[in-house]
């Protein structure tokens, strides 16, 4: 399973991407992190990233104009094949329907609920991966 030496963060809510760098951090990360209030912003940095850093995107669904969904559809030319980088879905959906999406795009890796806590970021970095999907 990859470790990331980078993390994305890719949600529009500004007070949710600042918690999620502290457990981040609080988890010993000291790598980048970089943070994305839209999935547009995001796609546009994957597009010009040459994505071989190991890096491990945590993706909201819930956000104007691109949702998590329609970020990871555009992502999938981009991220397939890539074994750099892990795809989560972290998300306050407890939807068993958002669940089932999550499992049929196979860019995704996992589907983790908010917030996210300093034990799942340890297990990402202990090479456990993330959360399962489905």
């Amino acid at each position: 399973m990859l470790i990331p030496q980078r993390f994305i963060l890719i949600d529009d809510n500004e007070a949710d991407n600042v918690f999620h760098e502290i457990m981040i951090r609080r988890a010993g990360f000291k790598g980048e992190v970089r943070v994305f209030e839209s999935g547009i912003d995001a796609l546009a940095f994957l597009q010009v990233d040459d994505l071989t850093l190991p890096t491990g995107i945590f993706l909201d669904i819930n956000m104007p104009l691109m949702d998590g969904f329609e970020f990871a559809r555009q992502a999938t030319p981009l991220l397939s094949g890539k074994p750099t980088v892990v795809l989560v879905m972290l998300t306050s959906s407890g939807s068993p329907q958002d669940r089932q999406r999550v499992s049929e795009l196979p860019v995704i890796h996992g589907f983790v609920t908010k917030p996210l806590t300093v034990d799942m970021v340890r297990d990402m970095l202990d090479g456990k991966g993330p959360a399962a999907v489905g």
